[in-house]
């Protein structure tokens, strides 16, 4: 998630701005598939980062990912624009570029989403395994409601504040004991600011798709964190000429399935679901990341960890969702 580019917490159930308006429809395979695929790859991208980032810093990683993401992006819009275009030549749609302060806005999104954390997390991930920083990461829908509270002025519910105390025993638990046994303080603290620069993604997204189309956000802010990670590309062409092939494709895998595909399904899911019911997929991510880490890099996660994963979600969703 990565990780995922849309909110993640409770928000009011009607169809997301950007998308067509339509009723939901009945659950169908494609609908369930694109929801599983989202899942998968956001969980995948914890592990493809711990294993490619034994021969990547974390900047070079984070510009190689973008670069190939980037790239994606680029041809799917290009390729969906002419066709849209080629069906409705006069048609007005929401896809025109934004200009001015709405430019400014998308590119800051995209420097603190796909470059500041980026960059965070795959820092986290040299330090702690790839369970801790999902769980870590998970937390950011209480950070937005927080957020939400004391900026926007919203209604402090005895809900949340529930779901906060939860969560927050949870990560304790975490961060005293890591995930598989073992707990570095410095990786904590950076799993930490991405979840700060994720939940400041996620506000600011939020306001930005009631001005344009998701897709075309998306590939802005790729742009964007790709021009921003520009100052790490002599350390990108250094490693790559030492790394081998196969850290190599699990960069390229990074920027195209989680980053490009990834956020291409989630969109899919959520011009066919209410928000509140797409969201509610993603909290699958953490022990689907678990699992994997579990099985392809041989991180066996603690008992008391996995007490601390399991009080991690059961806050985030008792505080986020109705």
């Amino acid at each position: 998630m990565t990780e995922p580019a849309a909110p993640i917490l409770a928000v009011p159930e009607k169809p997301v701005i950007g998308y067509a308006r339509r009723a939901e429809r009945p659950r169908s395979w494609p609908i369930v598939a694109a929801a599983g695929t989202t899942v998968l790859l956001w969980a995948s991208a914890f592990v493809g980062i711990r294993f490619a980032g034994h021969d990547f810093s974390p900047g070079a990683m984070a510009l190689g990912r973008m670069v190939a993401a980037s790239a994606a992006l680029s041809v799917f819009v290009a390729v969906t624009t002419r066709l849209r275009r080629a069906r409705a030549p006069h048609a007005t749609t929401r896809d025109t570029l934004p200009r001015g302060g709405t430019l400014g806005l998308v590119a800051l999104w995209g420097v603190a989403w796909f470059g500041g954390y980026n960059v965070a997390l795959n820092a986290a991930e040299r330090l702690v395994d790839a369970g801790t920083a999902a769980l870590l990461v998970a937390v950011a829908p209480i950070l937005v409601a927080v957020a939400a509270v004391l900026v926007l002025g919203e209604r402090l519910t005895g809900r949340l504040g529930v779901g906060v105390a939860v969560a927050f025993v949870g990560v304790a638990l975490i961060a005293a004991s890591g995930f598989t046994g073992h707990a570095d303080k410095v990786g904590v603290g950076l799993a930490v600011l991405s979840a700060l620069l994720y939940a400041f993604g996620v506000l600011l997204q939020k306001r930005l798709l009631a001005r344009m189309a998701a897709p075309t956000m998306t590939w802005l802010g790729a742009l964007a964190g790709t021009a921003a990670l520009l100052p790490f590309a002599p350390t990108l062409f250094a490693e790559l000429a030492a790394a081998p092939v196969p850290a190599t494709i699990g960069v390229l895998f990074l920027g195209v399935f989680p980053t490009a595909i990834g956020f291409l399904t989630w969109g899919y899911v959520l011009s066919h679901w209410t928000a509140g019911r797409t969201s509610a997929a993603t909290y699958l991510v953490p022990p689907v990341t678990v699992l994997l880490s579990w099985t392809l890099l041989g991180e066996v996660p603690a008992p008391l960890a996995l007490l601390g994963g399991a009080l991690c979600l059961t806050g985030v969703v008792f505080a986020t969702r109705r």
